[in-house]
């Protein structure tokens, strides 16, 4: 693979220092700014902005019209950048992504860049929608795309470096979806549910509030880029670099990691499940790395210099959820399963 070349955003990305007290001032202000376009959804608020900081791609759970769209777009308007969205179809192929092909006005061939290529090196936000209903070659080429943040294509490498991938999954029709293939759900960092607010105040303001009703105005009128996303890698890798995490943490996450993939040498017990039957696999070196990249982000938006036990349990079921693979004959329970295994492995394993 041929190394891309810095372009000038690049150079400034890895000279200029990094004020990482002024950053979190102005990550708090990209999360208020999103809480302009959608109301009640705090939580996931935090979560995409503990993704974006630390470049991992999300993959997002909720039923139709709950807003993960207006959500996607109020982050890629709050960054900067590109914007580009794909609906999951039956029938859309690996090509459909890179390029389409059409008659111009001369009744001559056509062809432009698609999705993907359409923004080049500025492309800062990708959305899937529904992305179960997708062929398995199709999430191949996502699956390129999320590990290496490039392609191949016009024999040409084209390198895609502030590349953040969301995509959602269909849960309530079954009917032509492909499930995701192990590899593809390890290589989202996080999987973060979005629901119905269930307070009525955000429910009211959500049915009566008159700019609710038009998305388009909605998102134009929030700032546009609050965040300079040409300069978060180099911000990512700060602050990985500068919050600490302990002697006795790392102790800790082990210990967590091994009672999530051994359950029952940890004592973990769910009712009507065999626990030395339950694992099939997940958790994997890179998911529990993920889960301290996470973390790290967490203790400093909180103002911290050191992750504390509170940041791993706090992201831990939307970081590793999705890792925990199940057995076949466990797998319909598997959402109240994997709460109740996570939970009990919080019980059982003591925290520094």
């Amino acid at each position: 693979m041929n190394s891309p070349t810095l372009d000038r955003s690049d150079i400034a990305e890895t000279i200029e220092p990094l004020d990482l007290q002024g950053w979190r001032g102005r990550a708090l202000d990209f999360e208020r700014e999103i809480a302009k376009a959608v109301v009640g959804q705090e939580r996931a608020i935090r979560l995409l902005t503990i993704a974006v900081f630390a470049r991992g791609h999300v993959l997002l759970e909720g039923d139709v019209g709950v807003g993960k769209t207006t959500l996607l777009r109020a982050v890629a308007r709050a960054l900067g950048g590109a914007y580009e969205r794909i609906e999951g179809t039956i029938d859309l192929m690996p090509s459909d992504m890179i390029y389409y092909t059409f008659l111009n006005e001369d009744g001559k061939p056509r062809v432009e860049p698609g999705p993907v290529l359409r923004h080049g090196r500025d492309l800062s936000v990708f959305f899937f929608n529904e992305i179960n209903r997708a062929r398995p070659q199709v999430h191949s080429l996502l699956l390129r795309l999320m590990a290496e943040r490039s392609i191949t294509a016009f024999n040409q490498e084209h390198v895609f470096p502030h590349l953040l991938v969301f995509a959602d999954r269909n849960r309530i029709e079954r009917e032509e979806t492909f499930e995701l293939p192990a590899a593809a759900r390890d290589r989202f960092l996080m999987e973060v549910a979005i629901s119905t607010p269930s307070d009525e105040k955000s429910r009211r303001e959500l049915l009566f509030a008159t700019r609710f009703h038009d998305v388009d105005t909605l998102i134009g009128s929030l700032k546009d880029g609050v965040l300079d996303y040409r300069r978060l890698n180099g911000l990512a890798n700060v602050i990985q670099d500068t919050i600490v995490v302990s002697p006795a943490l790392e102790r800790y996450v082990l210990n967590l990691w091994k009672a999530i993939r051994e359950p029952g040498s940890a004592g973990i017990q769910i009712p009507n499940v065999d626990i030395s039957r339950l694992i099939a696999g997940g958790a994997s070196p890179r998911g529990m790395s993920y889960l301290i990249r996470a973390a790290r982000v967490e203790a400093w938006l909180s103002g911290r210099d050191m992750v504390v036990p509170e940041d791993i349990r706090d992201i831990f079921h939307e970081c590793m959820a999705h890792r925990i693979f199940l057995t076949p004959v466990y797998e319909l329970r598997r959402e109240e399963i994997v709460r109740s295994l996570i939970a009990d492995v919080f019980a059982k394993v003591p925290a520094p």
